[in-house]
């Protein structure tokens, strides 16, 4: 899905590397070496943490979060000691500062500023996404190249041109963009946002971008997702069919059985079956 470059449970430990308490509160440890697909998790535990916090939970259990983030809880485990964060028997990891350190390194201590190139229908609607607030993320600009766009006002906030992109980056102190433009025009815009000062992309145009090694880039492509699915999807079917054949087969090989008992020749009659 993504163009990219780029026995434990509750309480924080203060190792070399670790985020603790402190570092939620402002100092500044060494940042940890995380592993990519360590990362890529990061999001899914802290989104199942929000939810266990909201519907009254103090703690969570490792295999309570594994289940509800999607993962097995030896993983998680592994996941969360690289943040410096064990677990206490018997009562699990403690949801707040657990969140707090999660927040800490994915960078949503603060809300980070985003703008969003291409309104277009995927960019309205991305506009309009309201999980973005709650995510730490806010849309702090939109722009698109059609002069009948400017001016228009999606959720409370007014369309630019595509060549304010330089004063605005700059003035809303903007690294991250979100990219939903045809693919045509994908590869200019965004090299408009670098040189304005982007270093983070996402990318919703269907084309791979070339940019500088700095500049980190997640491409989201839905219909790539839906191939994968279709090929699950016939793999699936695939399998299905070859098990009915399976079942048949027995199935015939079962009455060769009973013809060759009766018959007195069951040699021959599973030679004719397995022929």
């Amino acid at each position: 899905m993504s163009q990219q470059r780029t026995g434990h449970e509750a309480g924080i430990t203060g190792r070399v590397g670790a985020v603790t308490p402190s570092a939620v509160l402002g100092s500044q440890p060494d940042f940890p070496d995380l592993p990519e697909a360590t990362v890529a998790r990061l999001p899914e535990y802290l989104r199942a943490l929000h939810h266990l916090a909201e519907t009254g939970h103090d703690t969570v259990s490792s295999e309570g979060l594994a289940l509800a983030a999607g993962v097995n809880s030896a993983k998680l485990r592994k996941d969360l000691s690289h943040l410096g964060s064990y677990g206490t028997r018997g009562v699990g990891y403690d949801i707040e500062p657990l969140v707090g350190q999660i927040e800490y390194i994915l960078g949503l201590n603060k809300r980070r500023a985003v703008a969003l190139v291409g309104v277009g229908n995927l960019g309205h609607a991305l506009a309009g996404y309201a999980g973005f607030a709650s995510r730490g993320f806010r849309i702090a600009a939109l722009f698109d190249a059609d002069l009948t766009r400017v001016g228009e006002l999606i959720n409370g906030i007014a369309v630019r041109h595509i060549g304010d992109i330089p004063e605005v980056v700059k003035s809303e102190a903007i690294s991250i963009a979100v990219l939903a433009t045809p693919a045509g025009a994908a590869q200019a815009v965004a090299d408009q946002l670098v040189a304005a000062g982007v270093t983070s992309i996402l990318n919703f145009a269907p084309v791979v971008l070339n940019l500088p090694e700095q500049v980190d880039v997640r491409k989201v492509d839905l219909a790539v997702e839906l191939q994968i699915l279709s090929f699950h999807e016939h793999r699936k079917s695939a399998r299905g069919a070859e098990q009915a054949k399976a079942v048949a087969r027995g199935a015939e090989l079962a009455k060769a059985v009973a013809r060759g008992a009766v018959n007195g020749s069951p040699a021959a009659t599973l030679g004719e079956v397995a022929a």
